[in-house]
């Protein structure tokens, strides 16, 4: 599963920092392409021509070396590997990540990438089983980091309980299980709509909703994480495009709706999880419309309904759609599925806290046309995606790992 892989291995300044070794160790054995990424004060603990000997690749320690290559190196690792390991992962290192800060190179790998990240806790059983730190590894979880145990036994200052660092063994496992999953959509090709969608009444003015887009950018990593060669149809947004992922940005619904079914045929797999405007304005005014002091009409027209067009018109393809609900959850989006024609619907109650739109977080329920339902609970959005992609892999016939 890590044959050919790149892996960037990031080591913090902590005892367990020589653990680090048998972790690059084990990943060269298993014919992965290491890159090895020291904080200072992980060199107290082991040294950079360690891990360059074991890794066969230069150790990256100050932001403001020479370049060993002629590139921005913080942002070339950041682009180029499948995924980044952080072992040990200090209490400092965790609260880097959790605010953004990056002030040194492996910070600042770690806020440009957007490789899947793990990391793999190692401190005091008090520093584990503080507040701030507790926090801080609930917020990286939401975000989707993958956080490897810590285990409990003996520490380095001489007592006992959890906050050990993970066996390397350990480690390589849940790193190859991430990748034993992540190739089931190989050679598929996938399609999914995001953000909503803006429909101009003047130059200045559109009709718009409360969609942040974070969903389907969300399943559209996911996707790719999984191998699949993933386009996104996207409304306005502020959000990165995902790493792998090709980007087709949009404004209204017309324009999603031609951009859409135009590919459609040729994608194996489609998820509609943009908020596509029901209506759009009549007409668009050429200038700004002036404030009068007396009331405005406006008359709406009905935009196309995308989901059913490709419901319709599907062959082979799997077709997901959504449903975002602020009542009847159940009712509507049951009759959402049996109108729309597609394989699986999800369905999410807006007004529940930790849910809908703008929130890092969804709480969802999966809905098939032979009457079953999965419920589950609130995860973070990157979390909800990659279940969804293993569904879509069931409905594909493709075994994955749990």
């Amino acid at each position: 599963m890590l044959t050919k892989r790149k892996i960037l291995v990031g080591v913090s300044g902590g005892i367990a920092a020589y653990k680090a070794a048998e972790v690059i160790s084990r990943l060269r054995k298993l014919h992965a392409q290491v890159h090895v990424v020291m904080t200072k004060s992980a060199t107290e603990f082991i040294t950079p021509l360690t891990l360059q000997s074991l890794s066969s690749n230069p150790v990256y320690v100050d932001l403001f070396d020479a370049p060993k290559r002629w590139n921005i190196e913080h942002i070339a690792l950041a682009e180029h590997v499948d995924a980044v390991i952080i072992a040990p992962a200090t209490a400092n290192v965790l609260a880097k990540m959790a605010i953004g800060l990056a002030d040194d190179f492996l910070s600042t790998v770690l806020l440009a990438t957007r490789a899947p990240i793990f990391v793999a806790p190692a401190m005091n059983h008090a520093m584990y089983h503080h507040p701030a730190t507790q926090t801080n590894l609930a917020l990286l979880k939401d975000r989707g980091i993958h956080v490897i145990g810590p285990d409990t036994g003996f520490q380095a200052c001489g007592t006992d309980g959890e906050g050990r660092m993970s066996e390397p063994v350990k480690i390589i496992e849940s790193l190859a299980g991430f990748f034993a999953g992540s190739d089931c959509l190989k050679g598929k090709k996938a399609l999914v709509t995001a953000g909503g969608t803006q429909e101009p009444l003047d130059p200045v003015r559109y009709l718009g909703n409360r969609s942040s887009g974070r969903m389907g950018y969300a399943i559209a990593q996911a996707l790719q994480e999984a191998g699949a060669e993933t386009i996104l149809v996207s409304a306005p947004t502020d959000l990165p495009t995902p790493h792998g992922v090709k980007r087709i940005s949009v404004q209204t619904a017309q324009e999603m709706y031609h951009v859409v079914l135009e590919l459609f045929l040729e994608m194996d797999v489609v998820i509609k999880a943009a908020a596509v405007a029901d209506y759009r304005p009549a007409y668009e005014a050429e200038q700004k419309i002036k404030k009068t002091g007396a009331g405005y009409t406006l008359e709406l027209v009905p935009n196309p309904d995308i989901l059913a067009e490709l419901g319709r018109k599907k062959t082979s393809q799997v077709l997901i759609g959504f449903a975002a609900e602020t009542e009847n959850l159940l009712a509507n989006a049951q009759d959402k599925l049996q109108k729309k024609n597609v394989n699986l619907l999800v369905a999410n109650d807006i007004t529940k806290p930790g849910a809908g739109f703008g929130s890092a977080t969804n709480i969802v329920s999966f809905l098939f046309p032979d009457g079953r339902k999965i419920d589950l609970p609130q995860m973070s959005k990157l979390e909800v995606a990659r279940h969804l992609v293993r569904e879509i892999a069931k409905i594909l016939g493709i075994e994955t790992k749990e």
